[in-house]
């Protein structure tokens, strides 16, 4: 590690431990020297796995750490209001995991927090930072397509289509569970960053798998009220419809696509892969009347290193924004600013299905 290295913790061992740890350790200024599990002999033992030197039950023992530079949240969404404002009172940096909380004016007091304290807080929107994303990115904004006609946007994946998969925090509205928060959150901020602002939306949601066995009840069954299945209608500020549906539970789902229409051709971005949701995309374009053809990813947007798990490479991008923004002092975009934009589109998504009407989107 080199001398001005950033003493990160990590809280949470789901995410936390299969992406966070690793690409922490990974990245050549970032060291992580305590984990913390609301179970202390399970911190200790994940802690012990990885070699990092410190395992604590306790937030605010951890947060005491004199070294203590900087703290990724990564536990269930119901818990990142409190555990975030935590962090940020005790004057530590903040990676904070999607879905932001439960609403938009708790992340919209995190977001304030981190602005009093004069502290680095971003959300982990992989997606800015994959390499074929870039690319659309350069190429919408070239306007290679011209004025776009439509946007077009499925996620259709498989991981939640088993019934017997377990109930757990995610089938739980109330908890932050669900299609919407844990893919949605994704698909709102990458609309925002490719297309620009939502003047409108409609949105349906509904849950295909009402029921699951509960592992730690002898497998007895519990009602699942989040939302497996979602669909919604926007329309942007400069008035381009855009068509969104997403679902956890699609036997033989297409994957990720975004395909764009424009008056000068057409852009598609897709990965048909279930098992890892950012290894595989590709990118296409046409001319208008011409078929279409894949496009070369530039090797100067192409990861350093690629690794099994497609979700490293990019997490280690963020990472390092992280730690650009810390050693500049100023936050830039994927903030905790983006992470109430995609939090609020997800309440208002709520409030649409709820009132089966379309909701106008707040400056």
């Amino acid at each position: 590690m080199t001398s001005s290295s950033l003493k990160v913790a990590v809280l949470g061992t789901g995410f936390g431990q299969k992406i966070h740890i690793p690409a922490l350790q990974h990245h050549h200024r970032t060291e992580v020297i305590a984990l913390w599990n609301n179970d202390l002999a399970k911190a200790q033992e994940i802690a012990a796995a990885h070699q990092i030197p410190q395992a604590f039950s306790s937030l605010q023992d951890l947060l005491a750490l004199p070294e203590l530079d900087a703290v990724t949240v990564a536990t269930p969404p119901f818990l990142h209001t409190e555990m975030a404002s935590q962090v940020l009172e005790a004057r530590k940096h903040l990676l904070l995991e999607k879905p932001m909380n439960l609403n938009a004016q708790d992340t919209q007091y995190l977001y304030d927090l981190a602005q009093q304290k004069g502290l680095v807080a971003i959300a982990d929107f992989e997606f800015r930072f994959v390499p074929s994303w870039q690319r659309l990115a350069e190429l919408l904004q070239e306007g290679i397509v011209g004025k776009i006609r439509f946007i077009k946007i499925d996620w259709l994946v498989v991981s939640r289509a088993d019934p017997s998969r377990p109930w757990n925090w995610y089938a739980r509205q109330d908890q932050g569970g669900g299609a919407l928060g844990a893919i949605g959150s994704h698909a709102f901020d990458y609309i925002a960053w490719l297309f620009g602002p939502i003047q409108r939306l409609c949105g349906h949601l509904s849950c295909a798998i009402p029921q699951r066995p509960d592992p730690t009840q002898g497998g007895q069954l519990k009602p699942v009220d989040a939302d497996d299945t979602c669909m919604v209608m926007m329309e942007l500020k400069d008035g381009t419809p855009v068509q969104m549906s997403l679902s956890s539970v699609t036997y033989q789902g297409r994957g990720h696509w975004v395909e764009v229409y424009g008056e000068k051709g057409t852009l598609v971005l897709g990965s048909d892969n279930q098992k890892d949701y950012v290894h595989g995309f590709r990118l296409w374009y046409a001319p208008a009347g011409e078929s279409l053809r894949e496009q070369e990813i530039p090797q100067r947007l192409a990861f350093p290193q690629v690794f099994p798990d497609g979700r490293l490479a990019p997490v280690l991008r963020v990472i390092d924004h992280w730690v650009q923004c810390i050693d500049q002092g100023k936050v830039t975009a994927p903030s905790l600013k983006e992470g109430v934009y995609s939090q609020l589109l997800m309440d208002l998504t709520h409030e649409s299905h709820a009132r089966q009407a379309w909701i106008e989107v707040p400056d």
